[in-house]
């Protein structure tokens, strides 16, 4: 087999092994209890509107895409797990929000260059392993003069933290993945999109997170519905030391980003970054 087949079948097995990961679980319930309302933020960044045609990359039940519809625009949901589909088109129809749905792998979008007036990922487009190939097919379907709008958790940020924490324990990443969190650094998110873009507004802000009674709650729900922290779990279970090491790690970091006052919450740090495509 040549070297550019064997490559196309290792990419073929990496985006197997993510669909999996993220249609473990319950995702829809994570989007649904934690994140409810960053899609809204970011469509207003956008400045979505009526009469725009938009892509929501990395949808899954389309936090961003519901209320780009509902804002008036044209939009197409893609996410590269389809699993995660029926659940968006359920919170779709009770909102009232008329859009598409299509699988699509972010690193190779099934879309015509210059297609959306705004292109639009809310921590989504983040956990694509090839950081540069999806910066390069966000700006290719996006129009000139278009909009870019991303949402991504940060490094320094709980999520970017948590990522920290679980690497010890998960499998070695493939030959030129990246970590997710970098997508929350401006400099790298500026360095991906380069001189293809202008007029760039990036900002940090915090959501709020209390949905947990604490610390050890927070951890034993995410290790039954997120699908990176299912994944690391399964790579150690046979490993009881290991197991009850990460237990302890991720229940200590979350008490460190305790902010309640009474009760227990953590603010959760993202970037919110848009610009737009040069003509």
């Amino acid at each position: 087999m040549s070297e550019s087949l064997v490559a196309k079948e290792a990419d073929r097995a990496l985006k197997v092994k993510h669909r999996a990961v993220w249609a473990s679980g319950d995702y829809p319930a994570v989007a649904a209890d934690i994140i409810p309302d960053l899609g809204a933020v970011l469509t207003r960044a956008a400045g979505v509107h009526a009469g725009q045609r938009v892509l929501d990359v990395g949808a899954g039940t389309g936090n961003a895409a519901i209320p780009a519809a509902l804002a008036g625009a044209e939009v197409v949901a893609s996410d590269l797990t389809p699993e995660l589909f029926e659940r968006g088109r359920e919170l779709a129809a009770e909102r009232g929000a008329h859009l598409e749905w299509q699988e699509a792998d972010a690193e190779a979008l099934p879309f015509a260059d210059d297609e959306f007036d705004v292109v639009l990922s809310c921590v989504g487009v983040m956990f694509a392993p090839h950081h540069r190939d999806s910066a390069d097919e966000l700006v290719r379907v996006c129009r000139p003069g278009g909009t870019i709008g991303l949402l991504s958790w940060t490094p320094e940020g709980f999520v970017g933290r948590m990522f920290a924490a679980m690497k010890p324990y998960a499998p070695p990443p493939p030959p030129g993945a990246q970590p997710p969190p970098l997508w929350g650094d401006e400099t790298h998110v500026r360095d991906l999109l380069g001189d293809r873009v202008a007029d760039v507004v990036a900002s940090r802000d915090v959501v709020r997170v209390d949905h947990f009674d604490g610390p050890e709650a927070f951890r034993d729900y995410f290790k039954t519905n997120y699908g990176p922290t299912i994944a690391v779990y399964k790579a150690i279970s046979d490993d009881a030391d290991k197991v009850a090491s990460l237990d302890t790690a991720l229940a200590d970091l979350a008490r460190q980003f305790d902010v309640g006052d009474g009760s227990f919450a953590m603010d959760w740090e993202y970037l919110l970054f848009t610009a737009v495509e040069r003509a």
